[in-house]
Formats: C-alpha cells, structure tokens, sequence
C-alpha cells in the first residue's frame, strides 16, 4: 500500500488496527475511522494522535461508508478494514448491555441512537418470531424451548437485565452457568445481531466496498461467527467470478495458539482478504 493512502478502519474501537497502519503512513496519507460506539470513537482519537498521517473520525456505522466518504471529499480508497468483533471495553460496560457474565441492564445497543433494545425484543416479540430470531441468529436448536421459557417468566415480571435472561436460559437448558460455553452464549449473540441490524448492515459495507476500492486496493474482514464468515465468504467468491475481486485468502486466516492463549476471544477469529482487479 503506497505510504500516501488512503485507509478505511470502518470499526476503529480501541484504534489498534489502525496505529499499527498508521505507523507506515506518511503525513500525506488519511485513516478514516468509523464505529457506531461514540465511546470507542473518543477512545481511538487519543490513541491515533501521535500518527503523522491524518486522522479522520466518524461516529457512523459502517453502513454509511459511501456517504461518509462522499462528505468528506474521499471517492476512492486503498484498503477497507473491518473487525466485527465486540471488544473487552463493550462487553464490559454496563450501559451497553452486552454480558451475560454480570448483571447488567438488558440493552445491546452498541449506537445509542437505536431505538429498540434487547428488553423490548424478549418481553414484546410473540413466541414463534422470539424462537425463529433465536434460531436465525443464534443457530440454537433450542430456539422453540428457550422462547416458551422467556414467554412464560414474562409473564410474571419484565425481563429487564442480563442476568434474568442468562438465568431463564439456563433453566430452558437445564445447564449451569459454569458449563464449557455458557448455554445462553447463543441467545445473546441472536438478540446482539437483531437489536444492532449487524448482517444486514455487513451487507451494505460489501456491496459498496468494490466502488469505493482503488485498483490492487484491498479489503480485509475479521468475523467471529459463521454468518458473517458466510456472508464475506460470499460475496468475495461473487465478485472474483465477476473479475472485481482477486482472493488472497483461499482459506481464512485463524489466530494461532499462542494468540488464543493470551487472548480467549480471537479463538472464534476467521479473516478473508481480497484485491480489487
């Protein structure tokens, strides 16, 4: 990549990916980094300060790429990064609503500016659509059994805060919280994906990435569940058969031992990355 390009970090969180970059660049070059968490967004600003490059930062979902590049003047770009991961900064953070490992309030909006929340989709959504989102999103087999569970404890209180719903998926499971995954790692993950539109939104940054990528420009995602895997995997096969994209990851790229060692969470990490020809 010439050291005056211009890079997409469209989910910059902590802006690790993007320092790291950055550190190439020359102070011709421009990062644009977008995230759809505010707090993020202030977060990467401190850490992208001592780049020389110029540091360009957007409170924005990745959705809106072509927009946010045709406000500030950018209409074509070098590389488009994309982590889709949940760093340890959200899953932590009470406001957010993330975890089902601490008892927190049940929201999942990762961009405030969402209207609906995680509590509005289990204590509003009839039983069928509760199972087949759980199903579609989740891939729980369960879907039918953990719905009927969440309906009938509704029924007594609102489901307001992460440990109620962990615990209501627990007892449809009949399995302990200490178990190797936690039995409600599924639900949370479908409930995640509704609340913040995230497949159809992952979509949108595909289809609009091959106008928006330079000749030999690159466009590299990190997934953490199949059904982003599948999404990028093909979208990436449409257009090399289009002659848009060249493949360079045949088969995606996966953390080491040594990486998930010292980090649990990169285990379920796949990264795919093309070339626009």
């Amino acid at each position: 990549m010439p050291s005056d390009g211009v890079i997409v970090d469209a989910t910059v969180g902590q802006g690790g990916h993007s320092f790291l970059l950055g550190k190439a660049l020359g102070p011709e070059a421009v990062i644009v980094g977008m995230d759809i968490d505010r707090n993020a967004v202030q977060r990467a600003q401190a850490k992208l300060s001592p780049l020389a490059c110029k540091v360009i930062l957007l409170h924005s979902n990745f959705s809106q790429i072509r927009e946010q590049l045709d406000h500030q003047s950018i209409k074509k770009v070098d590389l488009i990064l994309a982590d889709l991961g949940i760093c340890s900064a959200q899953w932590e953070d009470a406001d957010l609503g993330l975890s089902f490992r601490a008892n927190m309030p049940l929201d999942m909006r990762i961009d405030k500016r969402l209207r609906r929340t995680a509590a509005d989709i289990v204590n509003e959504t009839d039983e069928k659509s509760l199972a087949d989102l759980i199903y579609r999103f989740g891939q729980d087999r369960a879907s039918r059994r953990i719905a009927r569970f969440i309906v009938q404890e509704r029924r007594a209180e609102p489901i307001r805060t992460t440990g109620q719903l962990a615990e209501i998926v627990c007892k449809a499971l009949r399995k302990s919280r200490r178990s190797r995954i936690h039995p409600a790692t599924r639900t949370f993950q479908a409930l995640r994906i509704a609340v913040n539109d995230e497949l159809e939104n992952l979509k949108k940054l595909l289809a609009s990435a091959p106008g928006l990528l330079n000749k030999s420009g690159y466009i590299a995602i990190m997934s953490f569940h199949s059904l982003e895997d599948g999404l990028v995997k093909r979208d990436f096969i449409q257009n090399a058969k289009a002659g848009i994209y060249k493949i360079l990851t045949k088969k995606p790229l996966v953390p080491t031992r040594e990486e998930i060692t010292e980090n649990r969470r990169a285990r379920s990490a796949k990264l795919r990355i093309a070339q626009k020809q």
